[in-house]
């Protein structure tokens, strides 16, 4: 049995196929370095790569293009399930190609979410409680319909995409000594373990409602885990995807549950103290490193990856109060 992988020549390829032409649609996003002790932490540096600035509002972006320019698209488009951020790149790299695109969102996800796919002109179906369960309506539709498929972590060219993140961090600032990556179903700590290998600490995080990785590991194989809480509508993946699989058990060793009250103050750190606004799933870094989950030696250059923005504004307003 055949089972999927990536390594650093499909980013290499990513990266050769995502800058010949399409600098409009992706951003080079910026990385912020800030000495540990203006975060009130005991490291040399903290790296803030600030994706959610990336077109999209996500890191998706990244993925979500290279596989569809690796793919003749037929006359219906591209279909995708989504809790929101994978369906928000694709919508935005169907439109800028000019192809049609249906996305399958689960009840959870944000009315935010649903709104900028609608004006990004994508065709939004809710249904399901979880993720898993649009996934299933979404392949469902995809058999009659022939679009194709995307998928929102599990796919080579999606997790490489993701991977050409990484390969931008150390084209800017060279090697940190540790990665701390949120994770769902997986495609960004794939792509991001694929090209640090062994080269940097890529640690893993996830809330404690949605530990998909940290269940894994204890089966010694993916399994099926319930996931709610806080950054479900973008972390709510049940099961982690093979590929991440693969990938993390050769490459990251730390794998470690936050709960949703150091996730959601260390969102509110970031708006009140950095005026940067993301989405509970981008918090998990500065989380890990606030709660003490995380211990970077006193010389450490730390990298968060801050992965996301698509939530609804409003929900900063009740955080920061």
């Amino acid at each position: 049995m055949n089972h999927p992988d990536i390594s650093r020549s499909d980013i290499d390829s990513a990266s050769r196929i995502l800058g010949e032409g399409y600098g409009k649609f992706l951003r080079k996003t910026p990385l912020w370095k800030l000495p540990g002790k203006e975060l009130g932490l005991n490291c040399l540096e903290v790296w803030l790569k600030l994706e959610h600035l990336q077109l999209g509002g996500s890191f998706k972006a990244r993925g979500m293009l290279n596989r569809m320019l690796a793919h003749d698209i037929p006359a219906s488009g591209v279909i995708i399930a989504s809790g929101g951020n994978a369906g928000i790149a694709t919508a935005a790299a169907a439109q800028a190609l000019g192809v049609p695109c249906e996305v399958f969102v689960p009840l959870v996800s944000p009315e935010a979410k649903r709104a900028r796919l609608r004006e990004l002109g994508a065709e939004v179906v809710v249904t399901g409680a979880a993720y898993s369960q649009a996934f299933e309506a979404c392949l469902a539709r995809q058999r009659l319909s022939g679009a194709l498929l995307m998928h929102a972590y599990d796919q080579v060219e999606v997790v490489a995409g993701a991977g050409t993140l990484a390969a931008e961090i150390e084209a800017q600032a060279g090697l940190p000594d540790s990665v701390l990556v949120s994770v769902g179903g997986g495609g960004l700590i794939g792509g991001i373990a694929a090209w640090f290998e062994d080269r940097a600490r890529v640690v893993a995080l996830e809330p404690e409602l949605a530990p998909t990785l940290f269940r894994a590991r204890e089966a010694g194989q993916p399994v099926d885990v319930a996931v709610s809480g806080i950054a479900a509508d973008s972390l709510g993946a049940k099961r982690i995807g093979d590929i991440a699989w693969n990938v993390t058990q050769r490459h990251v060793t730390d794998a470690l549950l936050l709960s949703d009250e150091t996730i959601r103050a260390a969102q509110r750190w970031l708006w009140k103290e950095l005026k940067l606004a993301v989405e509970p799933a981008a918090a998990l870094g500065l989380a890990a490193l606030q709660c003490g989950a995380y211990q970077p030696r006193a010389d450490e250059k730390v990298c968060l990856i801050l992965c996301g923005a698509n939530m609804d504004p409003a929900t900063l307003s009740a955080t920061a109060s």
